[in-house]
């Protein structure tokens, strides 16, 4: 019972200590600074491009739960802001 609890707690430092070395990062190990920018930026547009997604269906979502007469007003307040604007500026 000794000699196997031993082996466990070997085999249990083995994979920490070689499991470790196995993981790699998404930023590229070979130190390339225009490498890992490269890969940065990719993820941030990544990012930026599902952010950008989930705020649309957001909104869309958002629309479908308002009634007809609120969309008309919104629609209209809209209309009348803009109209205020123009003439507000000379046209």
């Amino acid at each position: 019972m000794k000699l196997r609890t031993i082996l466990q707690g070997i085999v249990l430092c083995g994979l920490f200590i070689f499991g470790a070395g196995s993981v790699t990062s998404s930023y590229g190990q070979d130190g390339s600074v225009a490498k890992a920018e490269k890969t940065i930026a990719k993820r941030r547009k990544k990012e930026a491009k599902a952010a950008k997604k989930e705020a649309k269906k957001s909104k869309k979502a958002f629309w479908a739960r308002q009634s007809k007469a609120a969309k008309k007003s919104v629609k209209r307040n809209a209309k009348r802001q803009k109209r205020a604007k123009r003439q507000s500026n000379g046209w």
